[in-house]
């Protein structure tokens, strides 16, 4: 069945109240130091003297299962497109752990799979989180024939490709790469006008050595929210700039569909997704 804008905007509310996991203001504190105007992002300069993330509480936050669970993946990569990439099993169980955690695990999760299968788009639990791990960790090819990226490798972990960062729209990621001194903050071209967590900032930044122009993403979020989000406008919306709303405020979030391969009966992989800064 169609989803109307209506029902999107009401269950995206319905997502963000459900966030438990979500940080608390406590949790984090940002020091986002330079606003600069697009026209400007295009010149990678250092206009921040100070890290983005002044504190963040790992203590809280990344103790809980879905953050637990999200960490293990991030260091299953090879950053650069070309390089092929290979899942041991245990890194395929740990995809599905995190997908149980995420989707099972929380309300959250499970007021998105009720969603989409009072709609028809999935007849179980089993079926959602066995198409969720197919359109966010099956693989394909951005470069040189090898299997090389996925959705989750390009929105959540981050990749290189021509000289440039790719993806990395995730705040966890940002955060511990910073930490490590493996990312420098640049400055910020968008501040969303939410005033607690989630967030969204616009961000420019050099990963190792390689500049990425505008990496908008969540801040703050649970890595099931910024999941779920992310999927449920794939599925309803994808190619489009999918209208949401949060906190009374609006948002709209971009996906794009890997159109080269496909999984299952024609299905599409997920190419990107993330928060559009207006």
């Amino acid at each position: 069945a169609s989803i109307s804008d209506s029902e999107m905007q009401s269950l995206s509310e319905r997502l963000l109240s459900l966030d438990v996991n979500k940080a608390c203001p406590g949790d984090l504190i940002l020091n986002p130091q330079s606003l600069i105007p697009d026209s400007e992002t295009g010149s990678p300069q250092d206009r921040s003297p100070q890290p983005l993330y002044s504190f963040v509480n790992e203590g809280v936050l990344f103790t809980k299962p879905t953050f637990s669970s999200f960490l293990k993946l991030l260091d299953n990569y090879s950053r650069f497109t070309g390089s092929a990439e290979n899942f041991s099993s245990e890194q395929q169980g740990e995809q599905d752990s995190f997908l149980r955690a995420a989707v099972m695990g929380t309300a959250l999760g499970k007021e998105l799979y009720n969603f989409l299968f009072t709609k028809g788009y999935y007849s179980s639990e089993v079926e959602f989180i066995q198409d969720l791990k197919m359109m966010w960790f099956g693989l394909y090819s951005r470069g040189n024939g090898k299997l090389d990226s996925s959705g989750f490798e390009h929105v959540f972990s981050g990749e290189i490709k021509n000289s440039k960062v790719s993806g990395f729209h995730n705040w966890i990621r940002f955060y511990l790469l910073e930490k490590q001194g493996l990312l420098n903050y640049y400055s910020h071209s968008f501040d969303g006008p939410w005033t607690s967590y989630p967030d969204v900032l616009g961000l420019q930044f050099n990963w190792d050595g390689y500049y990425k122009q505008v990496g908008s993403a969540f801040i703050g979020s649970s890595p099931e929210f910024d999941l779920a989000v992310y999927s449920l406008c794939f599925i309803a919306r994808p190619g489009k700039a999918c209208r949401l709303s949060l906190g009374g405020k609006p948002i709209a979030i971009q996906t794009y569909t890997w159109t080269n391969s496909f999984y299952g009966n024609g299905k599409k992989f997920i190419a990107s997704a993330y928060p559009i800064s207006p």
